[in-house]
C-alpha cells in the first residue's frame, strides 16, 4: 500500500466516524475529534483545534495541521525502546499528503537560521524514531517547526533525551504531546507567506498509560543552559494556554511523572492570570447652577 493510498483511507475512515458520531448525537453542531483514534494517542487524541484542519496519521506521529500557519497545531507520538536510533541525515521534504497551499516547502526556511535565530525544530524527533524504517518522516515539514536554536539544542532536546531514557530504562511506551503557542507577534519566515506566522513558544506533555503526566512550556527566548525541570506547570495550565483538551477520554487520574524525567525539586507556581487594568477615571466637575 502506498502513503497516498494509507492516507486516503485514514480520511475516509476518519470521515465515516465523524458522520457516525454526528447521526448519533443529535443537535450537535459538529463531531468530537476525539472520535479519532490513533495507538500514537494516549486517552484519545487532543480536541479544540479548527474544523479546517487537516489531520494527518503517519506510522511515527499523528498531527493536526493548521491550514493558515502550515504548522500542526498538536503532534502526538509514541516511544518505545525499539523505536529510538542513532539521528539521522535530514533531508527537508513538504509535506506531500497536503495541497501546496497548506504546507511550507523547505526553500520557506532559506536564510531564517541567520535572520530569526532558529532551527527547523522537530516536533516527533528524528532520534527517537531512527529505530524504525520511517525516520525520514520526521523531516516533513508539517512536523517541523522554526524554532529557538538556543530552545531547540538546549532545554528541548535534553526533555527529548529524557523521554528516550525512560522508554529505555522501563521498557513501556512513552507518550508525547507538543505544539506551539501564538501569544504575541513574532517575526515570520521571510518565505513563509502571508499568513505563516513563527510561534512565541512551545508547550509539551509526557505521560505514561499508568496516568503519570508531566506537563512543560517553553518560551522561544529560553536560554540554551537552563533547566527543563523550570519549565514545568499543571496540564491545566498547559491545556488552557494550548486552548486544547489532550486527553478527553481518559478514566485514570492523573499524577506526576515529574521524579522519572529526573526533575526532583517541586516545580514552579503557574504563572498567576493577568488582570484588566480598571481605567482612571477622572472625576467630573460639578454642574454650576444657571
Amino acid at each position: 500500500m502506498t502513503k497516498n493510498t494509507s492516507h486516503s483511507l485514514c480520511r475516509i475512515a476518519l470521515a465515516m466516524a465523524m458522520v457516525s458520531a454526528a447521526m448519533a448525537s443529535p443537535g450537535m453542531g459538529q463531531a468530537r475529534e476525539s472520535e479519532l483514534h490513533t495507538f500514537h494517542c494516549l486517552h484519545g487524541c487532543p480536541i479544540g483545534a479548527p474544523a479546517t484542519n487537516d489531520v494527518v496519521v503517519r506510522e511515527i506521529y499523528t498531527l493536526s495541521s493548521n491550514d493558515l500557519t502550515k504548522l500542526a497545531d498538536w503532534v502526538a507520538y509514541r516511544v518505545t525502546h525499539e523505536s529510538i536510533g542513532e539521528s539521522g541525515s535530514r533531508e527537508w521534504e513538504r509535506d506531500p499528503w497536503l495541497s501546496a497551499d497548506e504546507t511550507l516547502s523547505p526553500d520557506a526556511y532559506d536564510g531564517a537560521s541567520g535572520l530569526l535565530h532558529i532551527d527547523r525544530g522537530h516536533q516527533a524527533p528524528l532520534s527517537s524514531f531512527s529505530g524504525t524504517p520511517h525516520a525520514a518522516d520526521t523531516n516533513i515539514l508539517s512536523n517541523i517547526t522554526p524554532q529557538s536554536s538556543a530552545l531547540n539544542q538546549g532545554p528541548w532536546v535534553r526533555l527529548e533525551d529524557r523521554e528516550r531514557e525512560l522508554a529505555t530504562r522501563l521498557r513501556v511506551p512513552v507518550y508525547v504531546y507538543t505544539g506551539p503557542l501564538f501569544e504575541r507577534m513574532m517575526r515570520p519566515l521571510p518565505a513563509g507567506g502571508q499568513y505563516q506566522r513563527t510561534p512565541s513558544g512551545y508547550w509539551k506533555v509526557v505521560a505514561l498509560a499508568d496516568g503519570r503526566v508531566s506537563a512543560f512550556v517553553f518560551d522561544q527566548k529560553t536560554p540554551r543552559r537552563a533547566n527543563y525541570c523550570d519549565a514545568r506547570v499543571t496540564l491545566l495550565h498547559a491545556e488552557l494556554r494550548s486552548r486544547l483538551i489532550l486527553f478527553p477520554e481518559a478514566t485514570v487520574p492523573f499524577t506526576s511523572l515529574d521524579a522519572e524525567l529526573g526533575c526532583d525539586a517541586p516545580p514552579p507556581a503557574d504563572l498567576t492570570p493577568d488582570d484588566i487594568p480598571a481605567e482612571r477615571r477622572t472625576p467630573r466637575r460639578p454642574r454650576l447652577p444657571r
